[in-house]
Parts: C-alpha cells; structure tokens; sequence
C-alpha cells in the first residue's frame, strides 16, 4: 500500500511540475486545482483576462492524457450547445443524440457569466448528478468530469450574476493573478520557441486518476478535525458581518478537499492545517457578506481569521 502511494505521490509530483512548466509562479494555485480533481469537484477561477486560466485546465488534460473541450460563454449559448441536441434521422426514422462539449473531461466554461441564466443552469445537472437529461433520456458524462468556470471582476456589462445555487455547487474558488517581475521576466524566454503547453507529455492516464480518487475517499479523518469542520462551517453563519454563511454542502466540500489535499501531500489523514489552507477558497464563495460590512471595506481574509481564533483547534489527532 505504501509503495502505491509513494507511486500516486511520484505521478501527481510529475502533473504539478508540467503545469508548472506552463504557469510560472503558480505552484499554490495548481495545487489547488489538483486538489479539486482528485476531490471530483469543480473550480470557478475569478481573473483578469490573459493570467493563464485556459493553458492551466489545457496543461492539465494533457497531463493526464485527459478529453478537454471549451466553451466561449456569451448571450447566444443555448443549453443545447452545451448539453447536446437530439436530431431526426430521416433514413433509419429515429432520434440521434448529437453530443455536446459537456461530453468530456475537462470542461473550460469561459466567461460563464456572460450566459444567461438558463443556460448557466445546463450546468448544474452536469456538475451535481455527472449526466446530463435530453428529451427524457440521461446520458452519462466521462470519468473524471471536472469543469472550470472562469469570469472576469472587472467588466460587468452584459453579465449575468450566477445565482447562489450555482456557486455552491463549486467546490472552490480562486484566481491566479499577475506574476511578478521576475516570474514575468522568465515567461518571456520560456516562450520564445513556443509555447511550452505544445510540449508537455501524458505523465499518467485517467484510470489512475479515478484510482486515486478512490484512495482519497479513504483518508483518515479523526473525529475531532471533523468537528473542526463543522464548528469552522458554522461560525460563517453566525458572524456578524456575514448575511448568508456556508452551507452543508459547504461542509462536506471542504472535508472532501481536506483529504485530497492530504493526499497530495502524502499523508493518510487529515489535520488542521490542511482545513485553514483551504477554508477561504471552499467557503468563501458561498458567502454573502452585509451590505454594511461591504462598505466598510471587509473583507474574506479578516472574516475567516477572526473565525479562526474563535474556533478551538484539535490539538491530538488520531492519524
């Protein structure tokens, strides 16, 4: 058992340098997305455009050998163009499914924002029950399925704000941000004979991925981190300048993410330094702060650190 671990460790170190190859000074941000892979979550990455989000999913289905399709989110998408279309087969007189792009297993939605409201909800069975309803009929999505959704914090208009419901079926949020002067520096000679993504080689395939996703279901979890979990999860209700706090499905995404992280890190169990590291970027999303607190100028980092020194933290864990 330990030499498959040890060989899980090796690969997923591989997928991390590969990506790191393509998105320079990034390494907290792939591991992140890592985490939600091996979780079965999902990413909404908040960025500027040009930061790196579509070569990170790209370098990542590459990586692991993976199906990766993308959709240019805009007012005309359909939920069809995203779920498929039934079409009448004249010779053989019956209905064919036409698959769409959600048919993979890596999804990019880009700029999901700019859909409309009903095609943003195509997603949400996508996301939640891995299929996919057309005329009646499920059609099963591919294993692994992951989507990351992006959207920009800067140009509002002709957007479309997603509705709580969606954001929560996100298992995290985050952005990767300028790179600074020397990261910025390097990039420029990295790329000036190509652009390294059209380089990288499959390090693994999805097969072994599922296999460590089901490996990371087995990661210890001992009681008194998992009353950390819910007790952190419970505060955000509670807090004063928070209007609408985490909900339980919050609670068990970051559980689920603990443990990959865990994982990553080449532990068999959970302690609570993991659950700081990934608090804000699982809960933070699915919180609605007060329009007063707004004001104010509060902001994720300060709530959670007072959550933080409000919550006890286990001290002796059972590993």
């Amino acid at each position: 058992m330990d030499t498959l671990i040890n060989e899980d460790i090796r690969l997923l170190q591989g997928i991390q340098a590969n990506l790191s190859s393509c998105i320079l000074g990034k390494d907290q941000e792939i591991t992140l997305l890592l985490t939600a892979l091996l979780a079965g979550g999902h990413v909404l990455l908040e960025d500027v455009p040009g930061t790196g989000k579509t070569l990170l999913i790209k370098a990542l289905a590459k990586s692991i050998n993976g199906q990766f399709r993308r959709i240019q989110c805009n007012p005309d998408l359909l939920p069809t163009d995203i779920t498929g279309v039934s079409i009448f087969h004249p010779k053989d007189e019956e209905f064919i499914f036409r698959p769409g792009p959600v048919q993979t297993n890596f999804l990019l939605a880009d700029e999901i924002n700019r859909a409309t409201t009903k095609t943003q909800s195509a997603l949400l069975e996508a996301m939640e029950e891995r299929h996919v309803t057309v005329d009646g009929e499920a059609h099963p999505l591919p294993n692994p399925f992951l989507l990351m959704a992006t959207q920009n914090p800067i140009d509002f208009e002709g957007t479309y704000v997603l509705p709580e419901a969606q954001l929560d079926r996100f298992m995290m949020k985050f952005s990767l941000g300028y790179p600074d002067h020397e990261t910025e520096k390097r990039m420029l000679f990295a790329q000036s004979g190509g652009h390294p993504v059209d380089k990288l080689q499959p390090i693994t395939d999805v097969e072994r991925i599922l296999e460590m996703q089901n490996r990371v279901r087995e990661v210890h979890v001992d009681d008194a981190v998992a009353d950390y979990v819910v007790s952190l999860t419970r505060k955000t209700r509670d807090h004063t300048s928070v209007f609408l706090g985490a909900s339980p499905r919050a609670t068990l995404s970051l559980m689920q993410a603990a443990k990959a992280y865990a994982f990553i890190q080449g532990r068999e169990y959970v302690i609570p330094d993991d659950i700081k590291t990934l608090a804000v970027n699982v809960l933070g999303h699915r919180m609605i702060l007060h329009s007063e607190a707004r004001i104010e100028g509060t902001t994720l980092g300060s709530i959670f650190e007072s959550i933080f020194t409000q919550v006890r933290v286990p001290v002796r864990i059972e590993k």
